[in-house]
């Protein structure tokens, strides 16, 4: 699921080049804060998809909602039993 979500958000990115050492800049504008740069637009597309993933652990740590994106919802779990 986490994978899935993740392929939405990069599926929403938006890249620009900018005048920097790492020329190319991505953000998703549906999740606040995040964005990544690159020095190829391939490198920034897979630093995105890092930021992506530590900024779900990072709300999910602090109880935070996550947003969903289309389809796909990241909710915190509340209560796991196992039976064996």
């Amino acid at each position: 699921m986490i994978t899935q979500y993740i392929e939405a958000a990069m599926a929403q990115a938006k890249y620009e080049i900018i005048r920097e050492e790492e020329p190319y800049y991505g953000e998703v504008p549906s999740l606040a804060g995040v964005w990544a740069t690159g020095k190829t637009l391939e490198e920034c597309r897979q630093s995105l998809a890092e930021v992506i993933d530590s900024w779900i652990v990072v709300r999910l740590k602090k109880g935070l909602s996550i947003p969903p994106i289309g389809e796909y919802r990241i909710e915190e779990l509340k209560k796991l039993e196992v039976h064996g």
